[in-house]
């Protein structure tokens, strides 16, 4: 972490010694697996009754909050604080089904099981975002986006417009008037998907191969393996303890079909089920059950 940073901060400054706008994409390895004594934090957590595990990853977390305000420091140091816009996000939930301390699938409470889930311990993440003198400091804003935003957002921050993209289709959805405080009303409408036709591993809540779809307050998972649903309601069961797909057939079988539509749109790949050799069909392509796979 600390050796990425002294890297991005360097391409920082050779940009402005250049005169050059600069775009940094700051990746981070942490926090992530294989775990490892940061010295800088470790003993601190330890001396907060965490156990060892919990101790490297939480070092690991501070690590990286620190070299964030390393980037910001040195723009600071340039005195281009007002004219840089900060965009943090993390690309999956915390690791939850393994190799942490304590019980499997709680490490994201009140959010279920963590990275590599379809719950939202698994897909619901930290974001912030900082425009000098648009975004409101202390402000929150609860139209979810995706991760596919960012691409049609910082091009129209940067006012880049008539884009032309390879294949004729940008995916996502510019969140600049999110950024300037204004509801989005055709976001409102916009369902987000996920899609992970792959086995990744561990077992646990809302882990396997399975696609995803979220519209206003519901979502639903369609698990490949048994081609069953779950379907939970966000407002009310953010802990996605009930599942509803049994009592509310209508809800689940309208995304259940829109959830279809978009995937043969995209021509989705789906695992094959090895004892046919065909593909799993789409949601709304087969009757329709429900369950926990």
């Amino acid at each position: 972490t600390e050796a990425l940073t002294i890297e991005a901060n360097r391409a920082v400054d050779h940009a402005i010694a250049d005169g050059k706008p600069f775009f940094l994409y700051m990746s981070h390895y942490a926090v992530h697996v294989p775990f490892a004594v940061d010295p800088r934090f470790y003993q601190a957590y330890r001396d907060k009754g965490l156990d060892h595990t919990e101790a490297m990853y939480a070092a690991m977390v501070e690590g990286m909050d620190k070299s964030l305000g390393d980037i910001l420091d040195n723009i600071e140091r340039h005195r281009l604080s007002e004219d840089t816009i900060v965009l943090f996000i993390s690309d999956n939930g915390g690791l939850s089904a393994h190799g942490r301390g304590g019980q499997p699938h709680t490490h994201n409470k009140p959010l279920s099981s963590g990275k590599g889930s379809a719950h939202e311990g698994g897909v619901r993440v930290p974001m912030i975002a900082h425009w000098p003198g648009i975004t409101k400091p202390g402000s929150v804003c609860k139209q979810p986006v995706i991760i596919e935003d960012f691409f049609p957002t910082i091009l129209e921050l940067a006012g880049i417009s008539d884009i032309e993209q390879i294949g004729c289709v940008i995916d996502g959805r510019s969140f600049v008037p999110l950024l300037r405080g204004q509801q989005d009303q055709v976001r409102e409408n916009l369902p987000l998907v996920w899609h992970f036709p792959n086995n990744w591993g561990p077992k646990g809540p809302g882990i396997g191969p399975s696609s995803a779809i979220r519209l206003g307050d519901w979502k639903l998972i369609y698990y490949h393996a048994f081609q069953t649903f779950e379907l939970f309601n966000l407002v009310e069961d953010l802990a996605e303890q009930h599942n509803l797909a049994d009592e509310q057939p209508d809800i689940r079988d309208r995304l259940a079909t829109e959830l279809a539509e978009y995937l043969a749109s995209i021509e989705a790949l789906m695992p094959i089920n090895k004892a046919t050799g065909e593909a799993v069909p789409y949601p709304a392509s087969q009757e329709r059950q429900s369950g926990d796979p």
